[in-house]
């Protein structure tokens, strides 16, 4: 049987240093050969913190600040919409006689 093989992981200070050595003036190269990582995932890293900046490598499972916030509203607009479909039902309900079963 084949072993899948375990994806790396560098937490967020590893890959600052990482950048923090680019940005002093080594190469990327040089950088990736000396730290064991492939180039593009530093000049991926240094796009992020370019992007990003202090939010940059929020950490595995962890969002940006600004996408955190997405996500709450999201959740918050189904609820309400949930809570609006709620109301335009029982308003259809109360306001025909018919349906609550009274015959008039």
């Amino acid at each position: 049987m084949e072993e899948r093989r375990k994806r790396k992981t560098y937490d967020r200070q590893f890959k600052l240093e990482a950048v923090r050595l680019v940005e002093e003036g080594r190469s990327v190269a040089s950088v990736a050969r000396d730290l064991g990582i492939n180039e593009n995932s530093l000049h991926h890293w240094r796009k992020q913190l370019s992007n990003d900046g202090k939010d940059a490598f929020p950490g595995h499972g962890k969002l940006k600040a600004d996408e955190e916030e997405l996500r709450r509203l999201d959740r918050e607009l189904e609820e309400v919409k949930t809570e609006r479909d709620i109301l335009k039902k029982a308003l259809g309900y109360f306001s025909n006689p018919r349906k609550r079963g009274t015959g008039l």
